[in-house]
Formats: C-alpha cells, structure tokens, sequence
C-alpha cells in the first residue's frame, strides 16, 4: 500500500503508471479474504471491501489488458 501511494504522489498526471502496484496490492487482498474463508474478521484499512477487490480484478484481469 505504500508503494503504491509512492507511486501516485510521484505519478500525480499520470496513475496509469501504478497499475502494477494497484494489481499486487489487489492481489494481497484477495489472499488475505480467501484465507479468512469469507470471516467478516478479514480487515485491512488498505483493502477495499472483498466484492469491490474481485470486480477489480475481474474488469482488470491479464487478458483484458492493453
């Protein structure tokens, strides 16, 4: 999550640039839901809700991507 605020800050004009760093934090995220097996105890104050974490990673998965 830092590294990807680094990013951000560095890439105000530009956060396309993040999209590595948004998809590995994602990714943790997703991790940390699927080893709590849906417990409504799995929070991180950098982890989006775990529906929003799996449209994110559905509309922005490898294949799409240009």
């Amino acid at each position: 999550a830092c590294d990807l605020q680094a990013c951000l800050n560095k890439n105000t004009y530009k956060p396309e640039q993040c999209d590595e760093r948004l998809r590995a934090l994602y990714i943790c995220c997703q991790k940390m839901y699927d080893e709590a097996g849906g417990s409504p105890d799995a929070k991180s104050t950098a982890c989006p809700l775990p529906n929003v974490v799996n449209r994110w990673l559905k509309e922005h998965s490898k294949e799409t991507k240009k």
